[in-house]
């Protein structure tokens, strides 16, 4: 993966030294058509079916958290919703408004997070 040097100020210690600090370089973005190309060219499955099982993935996975259901996706990691809210001192005056975000959390499986951590850093010599 190629990196580039971007110099910043700590965001604890806003009037220290700026230091320099790795930055991954973004290609692009891979979408879902690019990504069954390359799926269907290592299956027997087409593009068309790969993409359609893309596709009902994303809208499954979804309706699963709602239900509560963390998904376990194998060797990529598992999904699951988070909250936070505002705390009250009596749960009777609690209610959905005190609700404040809602996020998905991703947790890396430990196959996948090996096979970051194995790769070849490079920084870029691209602006």
């Amino acid at each position: 993966m190629k990196f580039k040097l971007i110099q910043k100020a700590n965001p604890l210690e806003p009037d220290s030294k700026r230091k320099w600090y790795a930055s991954p370089v973004k290609k692009g973005t891979i979408n879902n058509y690019q990504l069954s190309k390359g799926i269907s060219a290592k299956s027997s499955m087409t593009r068309g079916a790969v993409l359609n099982v893309i596709e009902n993935m994303v809208d499954e996975i979804p309706a699963y958290l709602i239900e509560g259901y963390s998904v376990n996706l194998n060797n990529l990691g598992t999904l699951r919703l988070s909250l936070s809210s505002n705390g009250v001192d009596d749960p009777t005056n609690f209610s959905g408004d005190n609700i404040k975000n809602t996020k998905v959390i991703f947790t890396p499986a430990p196959e996948f997070k090996k096979t970051l951590q194995d790769m070849k850093l490079e920084i870029s010599t691209e602006e």
